[in-house]
């Protein structure tokens, strides 16, 4: 029967999400391989980072949208992605200089083709699935970040890249183990 494992953390919250330590850890920790880092921000992991940000000023060796980052990514496939976009229009416009990123649905579509069979997508956000079970993900690991007070939590999942289902459906419907973990 497959497990997710799921991590409760408090930490405080701050606009570059992997400046917090707590947050850091979990994230160093979850990586795998080599990491493509989508909306990079100023803090460097400790893993075998490619770096993009759009902001030319942040630390990153790659300063495109991150669509077509993807769209054109000629290199080896990554096997770990990370996803720490905006949240929300309002925050791009309050925190990131007006930068908006691409469009989620699109990016979401290309992150396959720069991803190794078998690899992470680690995402952060307001949802617990992103990339989803019509991709071939499957949730492997949920973390929420809870900041305290009015302060929405953070929560980061990682889905792992996979053709087929961890533990394929039963006839007759979805197993034990898919109806409790909500794969969608």
């Amino acid at each position: 029967m497959k497990t997710l494992h799921f991590d409760h953390i408090r930490c405080p919250l701050h606009r570059y999400t992997f400046s917090v330590k707590a947050i850091r850890n979990w994230v160093e920790q979850t990586c795998e391989g080599r990491v493509l880092n989508l909306f990079a921000g100023p803090t460097k992991l400790t893993v075998d980072e490619t770096r993009n940000d759009r902001d030319p000023a942040m630390p990153a060796g790659h300063h495109q949208d991150a669509l077509e980052f993807l769209r054109n990514w000629s290199g080896k496939k990554f096997n770990t992605i990370l996803l720490d976009p905006p949240y929300a229009y309002r925050k791009s416009m309050e925190f990131y200089k007006g930068i908006i990123c691409s469009p989620f649905r699109q990016l979401k579509d290309a992150i396959p083709d720069c991803l190794e069979p078998g690899g992470l997508v680690v995402t952060f956000g307001y949802h617990s699935v992103v990339m989803g079970r019509n991709r071939n993900f499957w949730l492997e690991r949920l973390a929420l970040f809870s900041h305290g007070g009015a302060i929405h939590d953070t929560i980061a999942s990682a889905e792992r890249y996979q053709q087929a289902p961890p533990n394929p459906p039963r006839k007759g419907g979805l197993s034990a183990d898919f109806k409790n973990n909500n794969y969608e």
